[in-house]
Parts: C-alpha cells; sequence; structure tokens
C-alpha cells in the first residue's frame, strides 16, 4: 500500500521510564508560567460567547484546521463546540461555513485552561484529537501529559477523548491521567467516520490508530 504518511518513529520502546516521577510533580506544583496577551484575548471572545450563548463547553485542543471542531458541532447541537488552535496558517484552512454553536480561537491551550480553571469553568467534554506526539524521548515535556499544565486540563472535569496513530503516546496519557485519579478505557479506534483530517490521513496510510476515552466524573463508565 502507498503511504500518505510515514508512521511514527521513537526511540522509545514503551511509556517513558521518568512519566510517573513527572507526572508526580506537576501535580503537586501550581503552573505559574503568564498567560500571553493574544491568549487573554482569545479567552475574553469565549467569555463573550458564553454571556451571548449559555451552553455546555465542548472544547476540541489543538484542533487544526478546526474540520474536526466542525463535525462536533453538528454531532452536539446542544453544545457550545469550541476549536483551539496556535497556528493561524491552519486555522486559515477551515472550510468555511459552520453552524451557530461553533467558535475557533487562535490560542495556546494551555493558556486556555489556565484562565478556564480561574474562572472555575467546567467543561462537558474534552477532544485531543492527534496533537503532535513529540515521539523523542527527550521530548517527554512537550507531550500533553507531560506538560506542566496538565492539571489544569483535568480541573476542568468532563469527559475527555484522546486519539493518536502511536500507540505508546496513547498509553501514556493513560498512566497519566490514572496517577492522577481519572481511569479510563485505551483501544483501538473502530471504523467509522474519522473525526480528523489527521484520522482520515492516518487511516488511509495503513496506520494503526488509538483511543484513550475517561468517561465524565460521577458518570458510567465508557
Amino acid at each position: 500500500m502507498q503511504t500518505d504518511s510515514r508512521p511514527v518513529f521513537s526511540n522509545q520502546e514503551g511509556p517513558h521510564p521518568r512519566l510517573a516521577a513527572l507526572v508526580e510533580k506537576h501535580l503537586t506544583s501550581p503552573y505559574r508560567r503568564p498567560i500571553a496577551r493574544h491568549n487573554r484575548a482569545a479567552y475574553s471572545l469565549l467569555g463573550a460567547r458564553l454571556q451571548q450563548q449559555p451552553a455546555p463547553l465542548l472544547m476540541d485542543w489543538f484542533c487544526g484546521t478546526g474540520h474536526s471542531t466542525l463535525l462536533l458541532a453538528h454531532r452536539f447541537p446542544d453544545h457550545l463546540v469550541v476549536g483551539v488552535d496556535k497556528s493561524a496558517r491552519r486555522l486559515a484552512r477551515h472550510c468555511g461555513g459552520g453552524t451557530g454553536n461553533l467558535l475557533l480561537l487562535q490560542a495556546d491551550c494551555e493558556d486556555i485552561w489556565q484562565q478556564l480553571a480561574a474562572e472555575n469553568r467546567q467543561v462537558e467534554h474534552h477532544y485531543l484529537l492527534y496533537p503532535n506526539p513529540w515521539p523523542k524521548a527527550k521530548h517527554l515535556q512537550r507531550r500533553v501529559h507531560g506538560h506542566g499544565s496538565l492539571p489544569l486540563l483535568l480541573q476542568l472535569g468532563g469527559a475527555i477523548t484522546l486519539r493518536s496513530n502511536w500507540q505508546i503516546y496513547v498509553e501514556e496519557f493513560g498512566l497519566a491521567l490514572h496517577l492522577a485519579g481519572r481511569r479510563g478505557v485505551i483501544a483501538r479506534v473502530d471504523e467509522r467516520e474519522s473525526i480528523s483530517l489527521f484520522e482520515r490521513k492516518y487511516r488511509n496510510s495503513g496506520h494503526l490508530l488509538w483511543q484513550y476515552h475517561s468517561a465524565k466524573l460521577n458518570s458510567p463508565a465508557p
């Protein structure tokens, strides 16, 4: 089969040996990075939208072009579906159109997490669909579960769905959340319609796709 995307290559053969120590450190250390001005401006757009349109929040983190955000907005018409990506170039490639419950923000996800947490806002469902896995072992702290802002994401509550074409990444994420007291399920992504363009590309390239899902706290297991 001719592939459009190469498989993930890493010098890790399993979960990073420093993962547990790093996660424990982050869980007991406050995240202190100052919030960038453009991220405050992006968050103000979200706040204004919530005032105009109060609704449960569904967040599509690292949303790229917003293709997945648009699909999720159609699937969950009773939610405010917000896609966040730091790249203006990627967001500019959004297919256009949309629904009245869709919002795209150019911002760093961790700064939005910080502001949501500061206002004690809760998220109904988080989607993290194929974020950059940073496969080199030395880049563990650049992965979502190795970053100092992970406790902020967990503070926002809600169900969490993460997908990747790198099994180790999904396993590490599951281990990190287990250390934080969240229980979830890891499984192969089935053959349903792809949510994101990355998922479609990786599936067409013959990659195995993996998912971690943690149900909303105090809700039935998935």
